[in-house]
């Protein structure tokens, strides 16, 4: 597998001694840098400081600091009043509880009125791990991305948190920011290219047949499958859509029309995700044969997020399987249309 050398990936990549920090470790190191450079930075928290790494915020600029207690809904409506006075106020909690619990909220006081808040979803996916399902946020991405204004981002590893969180205070509108809890693998490095809306290509071999396409840290499993690929002589593009909304169009045309068959990975319900996204931007551009690697229409279940990503087959394997039959989809295609001829 050969990696895009323009990307400056982390040379460990597919080493047992890689380097593995947590997602919100990004962030949490993210927002003070945003803090350091704007002083109009402010953060909220609803009585997750800790888990959310607003503890290292708080401690840095204590008067500029929230603690909002369980309290999600009002949380969002003190961030729209702050933002409306000139601050750029960023929210945390669980996925679960924010975006989740306080829905309607952002959609009026926040998307409504186009106010520069950034919300903070923490502990998304399956990475609550033994926490359960009613913690895993699995529908996050699909209740965010339908709001008028918002822009969705799903970070893959701790340094792209870092550059997401930097990047987004910067950003004028309303963000929704994806991130995961566990240590996950660190596939980037502060060298790789990290911009609001554009894609990175990470694999990209010049007889591609397959482009997957994936967010989050889930894209490391991703790398993995690839490699297996490669060495069955199956070669695929890899895509890391890091920004659900707005899509890199340029980017999907691209790898539909190179491979003309995609897979998309994303630790989310395969409704109204990624996948959900992607499809309905090629259905009407260029319909080309696709599958899905996601959760399939369940809720989650207390276990190791490892194990949880194998049970809900979101693995190499399960997405060494989609890839296949998404192969064999777009070869009868073919083979149809020759026949045709």
């Amino acid at each position: 597998m050969k990696i895009n050398p323009e990307q400056k990936l982390n040379p460990k990549l597919g080493e047992v001694s890689i380097e593995q920090v947590s997602v919100r470790q990004g962030f949490g190191d993210g927002l003070i840098l945003a803090g350091e450079k704007d002083g109009k930075v402010v953060s909220l928290c609803a009585d997750l400081k800790e888990s959310t790494k607003n503890d290292l915020f708080a401690e840095k600029f204590p008067n500029r600091f929230f603690e909002m207690g369980i309290a999600e809904q009002n949380m969002a409506g003190v961030a729209s009043g702050l933002s409306a006075m000139g601050k750029i106020p960023f929210i945390s909690s669980y996925a679960v509880f924010s975006p989740g619990r306080n829905w309607e909220h952002i959609r009026t006081m926040i998307c409504y009125g186009n106010r520069n808040v950034k919300i903070a979803g923490h502990h998304s996916g399956l990475s609550a791990g033994p926490d359960g399902g009613s913690h895993q946020a699995l529908e996050d991405i699909a209740i965010t991305r339908v709001l008028p204004n918002m822009t969705v981002i799903v970070p893959c590893d701790a340094i792209e948190a870092r550059k997401a969180t930097l990047a987004v205070a910067k950003f004028v509108g309303p963000v929704y920011l994806r991130l995961a809890r566990e240590k996950t693998p660190v596939m980037t490095t502060d060298d790789s290219p990290f911009e609001i809306g554009k894609a990175n290509l990470l694999v990209d071999p010049e007889k591609s047949q397959v482009g997957i396409v994936a967010c989050g840290p889930i894209l490391y499993q991703v790398l993995r499958a690839t490699k297996k690929l490669n060495d069955e002589h199956i070669l695929v593009s890899v895509l890391n859509m890091h920004t659900i909304k707005p899509l890199d169009k340029k980017a999907l045309d691209y790898l539909a029309k190179k491979t003309g068959a995609l897979v998309t990975v994303e630790e989310h319900q395969k409704s109204g995700g990624l996948g959900s996204a992607v499809s309905e931007y090629l259905v009407t551009e260029y319909p080309i044969p696709m599958e899905f690697v996601g959760v399939n229409d369940r809720f989650g279940q207390s276990g190791e997020s490892t194990e949880l990503i194998e049970h809900y087959d979101l693995g190499v394997d399960g997405i060494i399987e989609k890839v296949k039959l998404v192969l064999a989809r777009r070869n009868k295609l073919e083979q149809g249309h020759h026949n045709q001829k």
